[in-house]
């Protein structure tokens, strides 16, 4: 176990809107939320945003601008994760499957990182998978991440680099070699989706296992297997994320009013556990990051 435990909460995230009287997705809640997480004690953030009437996920500049500027005239301390997911989905056409489906959304690495350039949030999740992934194939091959990585590490912001699958690892391993990603990034490991690395205590260590010495990492697995695994990465050693994008349930059958009542469960988790909740300034000490 490690001696400090840090909180990542994910406030809303991309997938589609789940039944929840308060699932946020306006800008203004969106940062409400962020900025109630980090009051429960979560010393990251991570952002995805939605279009403010539809609730769909968004990718427009001005909506990441304008949750990003909320939170900061609060608070200025916590330290904000932003996506870099939207824009690496292809679905296959069912007449051609040489052609893209309806659905597929694919950028240039200029256009997934438009507002980290402008932004310049402390940090940004990088997906590095390749794989069956949300009814389509999320693709994300050496060139586009390469590149995504140099202009990234150019800006200033730290990659967290998620990894969904085993070989994710080995990719990683292969960026850091040649500089596209920095010795001393982050990973977090996405548990329990369909196609990918299982929920399981097995997976959790096995991807402990592929890191190189001294990473810092969080290990978390969505819907019903949040807590769960919440609780094996504190007994690994890693840290903890929970929120809104992955569940919006404490238990089953037990809805959580808003992203700090999981917060506060995955703090109380934490220290039954008998670990330490990492402060803010704690956090960016064991991540490297600027005060």
């Amino acid at each position: 176990m490690a001696e400090k435990v840090f909180i990542t909460c994910a406030v809303t995230g991309s997938s589609p809107m789940p039944t929840h009287p308060n699932f946020p997705f306006r800008p203004d809640h969106v940062a409400a939320e962020a900025l109630a997480a980090a009051e429960a004690g979560a010393s990251i953030i991570h952002l995805h945003v939605r279009d403010r009437e539809t609730g769909v996920p968004s990718q427009a500049l001005d909506d990441y601008r304008e949750v990003v500027g909320l939170i900061r005239q609060k608070n200025d301390a916590v330290i904000l994760n932003v996506t870099t997911g939207p824009g690496c989905t292809w679905m296959q056409s069912p007449e051609d499957p040489a052609v893209a489906g309806p659905g597929t959304l694919m950028f240039t690495a200029e256009r997934r990182l438009e507002h980290i350039l402008e932004l310049k949030p402390d940090m940004c999740t990088l997906d590095i998978c390749t794989m069956n992934l949300w009814g389509g194939v999320a693709i994300n091959l050496d060139p586009m991440i390469t590149r995504m990585g140099e202009m990234i590490q150019d800006a200033g912001v730290m990659p967290e680099i998620e990894c969904f699958e085993a070989g994710d690892f080995v990719f990683a391993d292969d960026l850091m070699a040649k500089g596209a990603l920095p010795k001393n990034a982050p990973y977090s490991f996405v548990l329990g989706t369909k196609y990918g690395l299982p929920a399981t205590p097995e997976a959790m260590m096995y991807c402990k296992n592929q890191l190189p010495r001294g990473a810092q990492w969080t290990g978390f697995g969505v819907s019903r297997h949040s807590f769960p695994m919440a609780a094996q990465a504190v007994l690994l050693g890693g840290n903890v994320r929970v929120g809104f994008e992955d569940t919006i349930y404490l238990r089953r059958g037990q809805l959580a009013n808003d992203n700090a009542s999981l917060v506060h469960w995955g703090a109380e988790m934490i220290e039954r556990l008998g670990g330490e909740i990492a402060t803010v300034g704690e956090t960016r000490e064991m991540l490297g990051l600027a005060h």
